[in-house]
């Protein structure tokens, strides 16, 4: 396994434990089984993040990641049963992800943790994107949140998703 890992703060609001986030990324990459990759993260303010999406992805709105997918190849063929649970199994990934460190700083009092914590988050929840998970449905949002939970367990972390918490 090679994985070539590039992160860029561009912000100041935050302090950024790069060594952390670095971390996070290759336990991901190796839960996911994936072969080897070429990744850069860069952490930026609302009004970048902002540009962004409305430059790529036509929403007018900050947001908390964004990723862009460069490559995804399949270097080796497995059994359909690890393919079917991890999609990048054996695959070679290329992509960027920007995480907002302001939004982190919004919303980590909801999930009941650090801004810090609430990056790593976001920087999971992105690789995740570049590694065939999406959570456009009930049921893909269901299988991703099952996902960053493995991850952030092999970290210490237990996410709280605020959205998920019964009415009271």
């Amino acid at each position: 396994m090679t994985f070539e890992i590039d992160i860029e703060n561009g912000q100041s609001r935050l302090p950024v434990d790069e060594r952390r986030l670095q971390r996070a990324m290759l336990t991901t990459l190796q839960l996911e089984q994936v072969e080897s990759a070429v990744l850069s993260v860069s952490v930026v303010d609302d009004p970048t993040i902002h540009r962004l999406n409305r430059e790529h992805l036509q929403h007018d709105y900050p947001t908390d990641v964004i990723s862009f997918q460069l490559e995804h190849l399949r270097l080796s063929e497995l059994p359909a049963e690890v393919t079917l649970h991890r999609p990048s199994a054996g695959c070679h990934i290329e992509g960027e992800i920007v995480v907002s460190a302001d939004t982190a700083e919004q919303q980590a009092a909801a999930g009941g943790w650090t801004a810090a914590d609430e990056l790593l988050l976001y920087v999971v929840h992105g690789l995740l994107h570049l590694c065939g998970y999406d959570d456009l449905s009930p049921e893909l949002k269901t299988i991703m949140r099952a996902r960053e939970r493995s991850v952030l367990a092999e970290l210490d972390l237990i996410p709280v998703y605020p959205q998920d918490e019964p009415d009271q």
